[in-house]
C-alpha cells in the first residue's frame, strides 16, 4: 500500500503512461508517498523514462497487469489510449482515473464495466503538488471511489469539480494556461532587463508576483477585477499600465489563445 511521508496507508497505484503530464504526476506523487508503492508502465520505454526512474526511484512495469493496483492513472496520448486500455489487465476494484483530454468516462467503462472511472484534466504543476485539476463530477464512480480518488489527486494541487460539459473548457484554461502564463513571465522578465533589473532577479520578482497574486485570488475568493481595482488608485501608474494592456489588446490576446486552445479538443 501507499503511505503517506507522514502518516497512513492510502493505496497502490499505477500510472500509464509517462509522458509530459504522466511524468508531472509521478513526480508529485512521489513527493508525498512511498515510491515503492508507485508502478509506471510508460507504454514504452524511452531513455527519458529511464532517466526518471532512476532520479525518483519507483516501480518500473514489464507488463500490462494493473490487476494489484487500487488505482490506475491513465496519461496516454488520446489516439492511442483506448487501445492501450483493452490490453491492460485491472482488478475488479481498480480505481480508473483518465487524465486524458478527448477520451469519455463512458467510452473507458465500456471498456471496463467493473470499475469505477473518474476523468480528469490536470495541468504540469502537479509536478510541484500546486496543480490545477479539473475532475468531471458524478460519471461512473462509487462514493468511496470518489473519496479514495479525491484523496490522492488532493495531493496533486487544487481539485475543481466540474460539470462534464465543462471539462474541455477548464482542462484548457488549466492545462494550456502555464504556457500561456509563462509568456506573460517571460515578457515581464524582458521588460524588467529593459529598465535595467538583471535577468535572474526579473524572473523571480515576475513569478513571485504572480503566485502570490494566484493566493491572493483563491484564499480571498475575491473577483480578479475587484482584486485589480484594489491596487490601481486614481491617476497611478498600475492603473496607467492597465489602459495600456487594453490599448495594446490584452485581453483580447487572452481570449483568442484560450479560443483557439480549446477548439483544438473533440468531443468522443
Amino acid at each position: 500500500m501507499i503511505k503517506t511521508k507522514k502518516d497512513g496507508l492510502i493505496m497502490k497505484i499505477g500510472v500509464l503512461g509517462a509522458g509530459h503530464m504522466g511524468s508531472a504526476m509521478i513526480r508529485g506523487l512521489a513527493n508525498k508517498y512511498d515510491v515503492n508503492d508507485i508502478f509506471v508502465n510508460g507504454h514504452r520505454v524511452s531513455p527519458r523514462l529511464l532517466a526518471l526512474q532512476k532520479e525518483i526511484g519507483f516501480q518500473m512495469m514489464e507488463n500490462n497487469d494493473f490487476s494489484a493496483m487500487d488505482m490506475l492513472i491513465v496519461a496516454t496520448p488520446a489516439p492511442v489510449t483506448i487501445d492501450a486500455l483493452i490490453n491492460v489487465t485491472v482488478g475488479d476494484d481498480t480505481i480508473i482515473v483518465s487524465a486524458v483530454q478527448g477520451v469519455s468516462a463512458k467510452g473507458i467503462k465500456n471498456i471496463s464495466p467493473k470499475n469505477s472511472v473518474i476523468c480528469m484534466i490536470p495541468n504540469i504543476p502537479v509536478a510541484v503538488n500546486a496543480g490545477c485539476i479539473a475532475v468531471e463530477k458524478g460519471g461512473f464512480a462509487t462514493p468511496e471511489a470518489t473519496e479514495k480518488a479525491n484523496e490522492v489527486l488532493g495531493s496533486l494541487g487544487t481539485l475543481i469539480p466540474v460539470k462534464s460539459k465543462d471539462l474541455g473548457i477548464a482542462g484548457t484554461v488549466g492545462g494550456c494556461g502555464p504556457a500561456f502564463v509563462d509568456v506573460f513571465l517571460s515578457a515581464l522578465g524582458d521588460a524588467a532587463v529593459q529598465n535595467g533589473l538583471d535577468r535572474e532577479t526579473a524572473y523571480k520578482v515576475a513569478a513571485s508576483m504572480v503566485t502570490g497574486s494566484a493566493k491572493m485570488a483563491l484564499d480571498t475568493g475575491l473577483n480578479p477585477s475587484d482584486l485589480k481595482d484594489q491596487v490601481t488608485s486614481p491617476g497611478g501608474s498600475t492603473i496607467k499600465g492597465v489602459v495600456a494592456l487594453d490599448a495594446n489588446g490584452f485581453r483580447n490576446a487572452v481570449n483568442q489563445a484560450v479560443n483557439k486552445a480549446n477548439g483544438t479538443y473533440k468531443d468522443e
